[in-house]
């Protein structure tokens, strides 16, 4: 029996967001290269954004490429950018038929002319669907984020253009890669690894982590129902007590 139907359609989270782990070990028990693992890894991309959007879930952010990737060796570098592109390419009639609107975040200005003219065209195409936001992740560091928000912020401050006495955590939404989306519900992690590795860290300040031993290639639909059912087990309570979280509506 799946565990679908253990889900509560009525407690689901709001953005899910994913460090796709473990394409590379996957690979590698196989005898394959590690890019083998990479291109097996987009069937999970496919089935976890369709099924994403078939629950309701409404914000999807996939942790696709960060800063500190630019430094693995050239030809893996080379052949995630030529699947990215082929998978924007392929992945657009999808896209429209499941009424999804495609973005991303990070120093998009590093990705390959051909990567970032193939992403922009799918995000053009994409730009007025509303069922559900799948925003990718490429070239992101959450540090480098930050960094460019105090930056972006202490200029405004200096011409005046934003008081001192006005800060709060508002401004710095504003100024986030992620300015129109809601903070992070549930942070998925497969593979094993228990690390943040630079994903969002502001956003995940109250987000529910959930860590699977799953290598990414071998991620299915139920494991994402998996994870999901855990969430919805936690009380979350966002500082308060659990008698304050659970007081009746009147």
């Amino acid at each position: 029996m799946s565990l679908l139907n253990n889900l509560n359609q009525n407690n689901l989270p709001k953005h899910i967001a994913i460090i796709m782990d473990g394409n590379g070990r996957w690979a590698k028990q196989q005898g394959m290269l590690r890019t083998f693992g990479h291109e097996r890894g987009t069937r999970s991309v496919k089935t976890t954004v369709e099924t994403c959007a078939r629950l309701g879930i409404e914000n999807l952010t996939l942790y696709a490429f960060s800063t500190e990737n630019w430094n693995r060796p050239k030809l893996e570098v080379e052949t995630l950018m030529k699947l990215l592109v082929k998978s924007l390419k392929g992945e657009l009639k999808t896209l429209q038929e499941n009424n999804i609107r495609l973005s991303a975040i990070g120093s998009l200005n590093l990705l390959p002319k051909s990567t970032f003219k193939e992403l922009h065209e799918v995000m053009e195409k994409t730009k007025n669907n509303t069922r559900m936001t799948l925003t990718l992740a490429l070239s992101y560091g959450s540090r480098e984020e930050l960094l460019n928000v105090v930056k972006i912020i202490s200029d405004k401050v200096k011409n005046n253009i934003i008081s001192i006495d006005s800060l709060d955590e508002s401004i710095i939404n504003q100024h986030l890669y992620t300015h129109d989306l809601p903070d992070v519900d549930l942070l998925i992690r497969t593979s094993g690894e228990h690390r943040i590795s630079n994903f969002l860290l502001w956003q995940i300040a109250y987000a529910e982590f959930f860590f699977t031993d799953v290598l990414w290639p071998d991620f299915t639909e139920e494991h994402l129902y998996e994870a999901i059912i855990n969430y919805q087990k936690r009380e979350r309570r966002f500082g308060k007590t659990s008698e304050q979280v659970n007081i009746p509506k009147t």
